[in-house]
């Protein structure tokens, strides 16, 4: 019996015979890498139909490259690529630069990805594609399923304030794809700059830029964003009100009226980023932003900090006067959630599953927060919420020493300067590690507290060299 109907592309329209054309094109692809060794080939019946030649010379190719060691071949088990040793490199390729051998990666803005519901989602998906109607399957609408935008509208209202209604809920892959669709949407009705808060995350300023928007810095204190600072060439501005990334500070109220008013007054617009807004350990989460003014401010949530990353799963709150820039947008940079992503994740809101995870996860990490607080000799600066922690450095060069004995101690350190967080490099610029408590999963988090307690010590002088990671 011949071999299952795998699909193979191989180019024999080489001259020299078609016998010998295959086994070149046979040769030339496990040679290359795109066959990898284990690789299941097509029967010989079915490799020469899709081909248009003889069976038997389907068989002669594969009999010779058997015995070249180039293919190896058991009853039962079909035709498959040898282990015929290192793949073919060009001659212009590289080794990859080695990685330094940190254990683990204290990245800010990262959950715990072990923690991931996989039971209530699994579950999820199987009623989501049990009542799924068919017409769930087609190309959707651009802003995403009705069922979903309709969950999320009554999640926002309910747990941030926000004023919406179904019909102007946008669901995206992510912040990061609504910050380029945004973008976009910005720069189609004519506006030209952009302001965003410094310290930010770099990787905002260039979606913005790369969507043909001048970005300009907005100076961030204590109070958050300062709204005196921006400039006249700006009409939009991208704040993180509840929870000041990477700063850790919460937006005065008297900032918020102002940027509201300054909207309202410059027909521009407010990105309100509520990317951790759930996570608040002191006290109540601060109200979104976007209630003082839902027909200037795009409030933009995701399930990357609540979920994990990896879920691609945003939203936003779009004003009606940019709605359609968005949807537009939308359609010609695509990357739509999949349809039973979209089903999954509303079942998990109208349940309330999205809810009770993200109150499991709240204590946690308020826990892991205070005994990050309580180990370091240093305080931290910023109010206790999310899943990041700022730990003031007394220079830009304490901080490079910070995250280099980091690395000796097995950690992944980042800081404002050497990940970039401001605008323009600048020595006279305060210095910190911005340190994600949430991202080790439970084993190894006192361990790794430990090490970074260590690191802290050694690089002040209170020890005199830094444990290594022990988990």
């Amino acid at each position: 019996m011949d071999g299952p109907g795998l699909d193979l592309h191989l180019d024999v329209t080489q001259g020299g015979g078609v016998g010998r054309a295959l086994e070149e094109a046979l040769r030339a692809a496990v040679r290359s890498g795109r066959l990898a060794p284990g690789t299941r080939l097509p029967g010989s019946r079915t490799l020469a139909s899709d081909l248009g030649i003889a069976r038997g010379t389907v068989v002669q190719v594969y009999a010779q490259l058997t015995a070249e060691g180039w293919l190896s071949g058991t009853p039962g088990s079909g035709t498959r690529v040898a282990a015929v040793g290192a793949v073919e490199a060009r001659p212009d390729t590289e080794p990859p630069a080695r990685r330094p051998g940190a254990r683990i990666d204290l990245r800010p803005g990262r959950p715990d990805l072990s923690s991931f519901p996989r039971t209530a989602w699994a579950s999820a998906v199987r009623r989501a594609l049990a009542s799924a109607s068919p017409t769930a399957w087609d190309y959707g609408e651009p802003a995403g399923l009705p069922v979903l935008r309709a969950a999320i509208a009554g999640y926002a209202a309910r747990t941030r304030g926000v004023r919406a209604d179904p019909g102007t809920v946008v669901i995206t892959a992510g912040f990061t794809h609504a910050l380029a669709v945004l973008g976009r949407a910005l720069r189609s009705i004519g506006l030209r700059c952009a302001a965003t808060e410094d310290p930010g995350l770099p990787r905002h300023r260039d979606l913005l830029r790369a969507a043909g928007l001048g970005v300009v810095p907005l100076r961030v204190d204590g109070d958050g964003a300062d709204p005196a600072g921006l400039p006249d060439q700006a009409g939009a501005v991208l704040l993180t009100p509840a929870h000041q990334y990477p700063c850790g500070v919460v937006l005065a109220p008297s900032r918020r009226a102002a940027f509201a008013a300054w909207a309202r007054r410059r027909d521009g617009f407010v990105i309100e980023d509520d990317y951790d807004g759930e996570f608040r350990y002191d006290r109540q989460p601060v109200g979104a932003m976007q209630a003082l003014a839902p027909d200037r401010v795009v409030f933009a949530g995701s399930a990357s900090k609540a979920l994990a990353p990896g879920m691609r799963l945003g939203w936003l709150a779009v004003p009606p006067a940019l709605l359609d820039p968005v949807l537009a947008a939308l359609e010609d940079l695509g990357a739509a959630v999949p349809a039973v992503d979209q089903l999954a994740f509303a079942d998990l809101l109208e349940r309330g599953d999205y809810d009770r995870h993200v109150r499991r996860a709240r204590l946690v990490h308020r826990r892991r927060r205070a005994e990050l607080a309580d180990r370091l000799a240093r305080p931290l600066d910023g109010v206790a919420a999310g899943l990041h922690a700022l730990l003031p450095a007394g220079s830009a060069g304490e901080e490079r020493a910070l995250v280099e004995t980091g690395l000796y101690a097995g950690l992944r350190l980042h800081g404002l300067h050497t990940d970039g967080y401001w605008h323009e490099a600048s020595p006279e610029r305060r210095a910190a590690l911005v340190i994600g408590f949430a991202t080790p999963p439970p084993h190894a988090w006192h361990g790794a507290l430990e090490a970074l307690a260590g690191v802290v010590d050694a690089v002040t002088g209170q020890a005199e060299t830094p444990p290594r990671y022990a988990g």
